[in-house]
């Protein structure tokens, strides 16, 4: 972001006429008087910060899970609602001086119940993982069986890994996809949930690239007396603008997705539900979980909630799917293999052994050097460990907020594929990276 402070400079347009003429000069972050203040406390923490900032500038973000906030969340996520603590709800604080966290609470509450249509919201997590914890803490019980997506076909850390808490807690059981097509096996869903009868049933990836039929799910857990949960943390600012489909719609009862990601909000949760659990599903929040949430958070989230309502996030978010779509054609045109073979959503996961003979490790460290941001993963039953993984991530969120579109994707997919082609040759990587350069520099990001 620049920073314009005002200047007037005088000049004669002709003679004896002298006209005032309004002048800017350019002022860096750095030069204002916040950033002033913290050079002189903390310039390590400043040069960081200037760091990052330039990093994301001049580089490609391509990891699915990150995005550009919309900078009315990062004012508010340094405002003074950070200095207030909250513990408890609307109308039941364990403090005073509460009317205006109060207002932003119950703004945010509404704005989420009328944009995903849920009839209860808590807008208090913390984070995507305490988000999901309090679900599981707030309806079920220690040792319950939970019947969630295997981590190596596209779940979440959360979704029961065994090196998680709640995968101790709880007795997590595993559905798959289909090998061949990559779909998920709704036979085989079924059959698990008719033999080991769970408490509930969760949906939701972090690397699948396919959307559900949340009705098909909800089948089943009607079939065998399971609560339905879905985890849309990716997806739920797609589903906002209904450009994909909420599992709410299908009589789910409970959906939890991050604030961030899609949506473009502040890093934090959110929990919507059927009335009949709104009680339990506080609770589990606080004081279960967690003490007094973090009043800027809940700011900022009220916002994007706002926002996300908008003409301009449904185009937004459909231009998000468009060019998922064209970035898994133009890598799917120069032989690179994805898993599922292309993407109904916002992501894709390239299977980098198979069409390079790389690890996603070196893969994401080479593509790191080009500017383009993505990260390791794991690949379905993948026979490489999860720090050395078969493939690398990818999705076009945080690419579409900086206003690229279908025209780059051709060009980003020819920089991904000759870079791993490369092979850490420095000379190659030197000019690709300076193409990466071209294409950030026409396209700025909005508040940085």
């Amino acid at each position: 972001m620049i920073y314009q402070p005002i200047a007037w400079a005088a000049f004669q347009c002709w003679p004896g006429v002298v006209i005032f003429r309004l002048e800017t000069h350019n002022m860096t972050q750095s030069q204002t008087p916040d950033r002033a203040r913290l050079e002189a406390s903390d310039p390590d923490i400043l040069a960081a910060l200037t760091g990052e900032e330039a990093r994301q500038r001049a580089g490609l973000e391509l990891i699915p899970s990150e995005n550009y906030a919309f900078p009315e969340v990062l004012t508010l996520l340094g405002s003074a609602f950070t200095n207030k603590y909250a513990e408890g709800y609307p109308g039941r604080r364990y403090y005073g001086g509460q009317e205006f966290t109060d207002a932003i609470e119950t703004l945010a509450r509404n704005r989420a119940k009328a944009l995903f249509r849920a009839e209860h919201a808590n807008v208090q997590p913390l984070s995507g993982s305490p988000m999901n914890q309090a679900v599981y803490l707030g309806l079920l019980e220690p040792g319950d069986t939970i019947l969630a997506m295997d981590l190596s076909h596209g779940g979440h850390l959360t979704h029961g890994a065994p090196v998680s808490h709640m995968g101790r807690i709880f007795n997590f059981v595993r559905y798959k996809t289909d090998p061949t097509t990559g779909a998920i096996d709704f036979a085989a869903l079924a059959n698990v949930a008719r033999e080991t009868r769970p408490r509930m049933i969760v949906c939701g990836y972090s690397s699948y690239p396919r959307d559900y039929d949340y009705a098909d799910f909800k089948r089943v857990a009607d079939e065998v007396g399971a609560i339905t949960m879905a985890d849309v943390s990716h997806i739920g600012g797609l589903i906002a603008a209904d450009v994909m489909r909420n599992p709410l719609d299908a009589g789910f009862d409970v959906m939890t997705t991050t604030t961030h990601k899609s949506l473009r909000g502040p890093r934090g949760g959110l929990i919507l539900c059927k009335e009949q659990f709104a009680k339990a599903i506080d609770a589990s929040v606080f004081p279960g979980l967690q003490g007094g949430p973090h009043m800027n958070q809940v700011a900022a989230a009220a916002t994007t909630f706002k926002l996300a309502a908008t003409p301009a996030f449904r185009t937004y978010a459909a231009n998000v799917m468009t060019n998922a779509r064209a970035l898994a054609a133009a890598l799917t045109s120069r032989q690179v293999r994805l898993v599922t073979g292309g993407t109904d959503n916002h992501l894709m996961v390239l299977d980098t052994m198979q069409s390079f003979g790389i690890d996603g490790a070196k893969a994401q460290a080479a593509l790191d050097r080009v500017g383009l941001t993505t990260n390791k993963q794991v690949i379905p039953d993948d026979p490489l460990p999860p720090m050395r993984p078969s493939g690398v991530r990818i999705g076009t969120p945080a690419l579409t907020a900086r206003g690229i579109g279908t025209g780059e994707m051709d060009e980003i997919a020819a920089i991904i594929a000759e870079t791993l082609v490369a092979n850490g040759d420095a000379g190659a990587e030197a000019k690709l990276r300076t193409r990466t350069e071209a294409l950030t520099a026409r396209f700025p990001i909005d508040g940085l």
